[in-house]
């Protein structure tokens, strides 16, 4: 259902204020031609605008149509509107927060600015998904909670009754908390999100990944028919088997001609009570990136492809996020997520 301008400008509103936006910081809002929503585009700036921030936009030529497969911004991560582009760099990292409609993923660029104190803010789903997922101050304190729970953790442990048994060991790379917004300088988020997030240890993911009927493959957005089977050895996806849904999966991956792409890369459980994992069904393909399905609470939420988002060395076009349901999750033994559900009194004593 559309929604008002109005709503929209309160929503933001939320965002920018739980942001720490100060009147006079500098707010650039990063867009680019076929991606951004004017909807969203014009109520941010009307938003910070009315907050007393300095509001500029910079516009820039969408890149990498002739290679990527799909029109989602996540199916390809090669260069970005930004690269060799210094003049808009420089303006980028001049800015106290950058409101990123384009989607400036895995680049160095987007580090750049980041390690300069600048502030970006990811929000490209539609304004009724935005809106229905508002960030709070509550959202930032659960995610908070499951980020605990990994901090200092030497081993997370997935299974379910569909056969999936894998174990990653932790503590190489940091824990990301994704809540919806911008309170600290340096800060990355996505608004919609809510859940907490690392990488295995490079090299030391064993065991098997079942991915069950009606569970989501991204960036396809469709709900599997047919179970996938995934054997992972050495931190790599070695084999994948099942029927059709793996055919066309090993036809996507295999199009990258790139081992590094079935390297294991982020793995967490979502926290977003808002999020629904029935939602990306009723969406055609192209109007969302399926932030549902990421954050939707009690996911198991696993990704292959790249690790340079966290210091990491390996970088790779593909990306897969695939959100499981009805999995448990072990973290040093305790049980966080049990077949499905979030453990809320693992959350409330971490």
């Amino acid at each position: 259902m559309a929604v008002s301008d109005a709503d929209m400008v309160k929503a933001w509103t939320q965002v920018l204020t739980l942001s720490k936006l100060k009147p006079g910081d500098i707010v650039t809002v990063l867009t680019t031609e076929g991606v951004t929503h004017p909807q969203t585009l014009r109520t941010a700036m009307t938003a910070a605008g009315l907050l007393g921030a300095t509001v500029n936009r910079l516009d820039l030529s969408p890149v990498n149509g002739e290679k990527s497969l799909s029109r989602d911004t996540l199916a390809y991560l090669g260069t970005t509107p930004l690269t060799g582009n210094r003049a808009a760099i420089a303006a980028l990292k001049a800015s106290d927060l950058v409101l990123d409609l384009m989607t400036l993923l895995f680049s160095p660029e987007q580090h750049d600015i980041l390690q300069g104190g600048g502030k970006i803010l990811l929000a490209v789903e539609p304004p009724e998904i935005l809106l229905r997922m508002v960030p709070t101050e509550a959202d930032r304190q659960r995610v908070k909670a499951s980020a605990a729970l990994l901090e200092g953790a030497n081993t997370m442990r997935i299974t379910s009754e569909a056969g999936t048994d894998l174990t990653c060991p932790l503590g190489e790379f940091p824990v990301v908390k994704e809540y919806g917004f911008v309170d600290e300088p340096g800060r990355w988020d996505h608004w919609p999100s809510g859940f907490a997030l690392t990488w295995p240890n490079e090299g030391g993911t064993e065991g098997r990944i079942v991915v069950d009927k009606g569970d989501i493959l991204l960036p396809m957005k469709s709900y599997v028919n047919e179970r996938i089977v995934m054997e992972v050895r050495g931190g790599y996806v070695r084999s994948i088997t099942g029927g059709m849904d793996a055919d066309l999966l090993n036809d996507y991956m295999e199009s990258f001609n790139d081992p590094e792409a079935y390297a294991m890369s982020h793995i967490g459980w979502g926290m977003q009570d808002r999020a629904r994992w029935s939602t990306l069904g009723l969406y055609d393909r192209e109007s969302t990136i399926g932030m549902d399905a990421r954050a939707f609470a009690g996911n198991f939420l696993f990704s292959l492809g790249p690790n340079n988002e966290v210091g990491g060395s390996r970088t790779t076009a593909c990306h897969m996020d695939i959100p499981l349901r009805r999995c448990t999750v072990t973290v040093d033994g305790k049980e966080v997520v049990v077949a499905g559900k979030v453990v809320e009194e693992a959350m409330a004593v971490s």
